[in-house]
């Protein structure tokens, strides 16, 4: 099943976390998992903290008695786990399904090893045709979407329900498929100099190890 490969690579991750580290805290299905566990080893005893990446996940970590911090204490963090929508045998990823990319993007950059943890359906070949979010300013949105478009994509505002979704930065996502992605940090620069884009879930080079929960158990790659 789904969520046991989901569980297996979510609570692996968790090996390469040691007493002290402060951690980066992901959003999505995979990363509940190693979030109750975190939660957990917290209560046993581990010193840890966490900086969340979304306000779903700073709850959830509230509701586990996870110790939180800031950029302010901790302007370097030691590895963030989190999920990604697709990813590349060379390791690229695909984030922003939940709409968390911009603070997820931020995290990562932010720490010093970036731990990926997914199940097998979340790898690709290539991004041809597969979603990319698109974080964008709701001013002039309109504009910003035919700049998009005029480089060849095929961009669908958000939406939730019948209003468009908005991130916890106030912001709209465009998800925009392109039929061929050669160059992902080419795509990931050109889309970012567009008047109107804050971020793209492109991440082309944050990414220094995989965990990958299968049927037959997990796999590990590295960068």
């Amino acid at each position: 099943m789904a969520s046991e490969h989901k569980r297996a690579a979510g609570e692996r991750a968790l090996d390469y976390v040691k007493d002290g580290m402060v951690l980066g805290l992901g959003t999505g299905s995979t990363v509940y998992y190693t979030l109750q566990k975190l939660g957990r080893l917290v209560q046993e005893g581990l010193n840890i903290q966490g900086i969340p990446t979304s306000k779903a996940t700073e709850e959830m970590a509230r509701e586990l008695k996870i110790p939180l911090t800031d950029f302010v204490r901790h302007p370097v963090l030691d590895i963030t786990i989190d999920g990604a929508d697709a990813v590349t045998p060379k390791l690229e990823l695909i984030k922003g399904g939940g709409g968390a990319l911009l603070r997820e993007k931020l995290v990562a950059s932010a720490s010093k090893r970036m731990i990926v943890i997914i199940d097998e359906s979340k790898q690709v070949e290539s991004f041809d045709n597969l979603d990319i979010p698109v974080e964008v300013i709701p001013f002039a949105v309109e504009t910003t979407v035919e700049r998009i478009r005029a480089l060849g994509g095929t961009p669908v505002l958000r939406e939730r329900g019948e209003s468009l979704f908005v991130t916890d930065n106030g912001h709209y996502i465009v998800d925009v498929k392109f039929p061929s992605v050669v160059d992902v940090a080419g795509l990931h620069d050109t889309l970012k100099r567009l008047t109107g884009v804050v971020e793209t879930g492109l991440f082309p080079d944050l990414a220094s190890h995989v965990i990958v929960g299968t049927e037959h158990g997990v796999r590990e790659l590295d960068r």
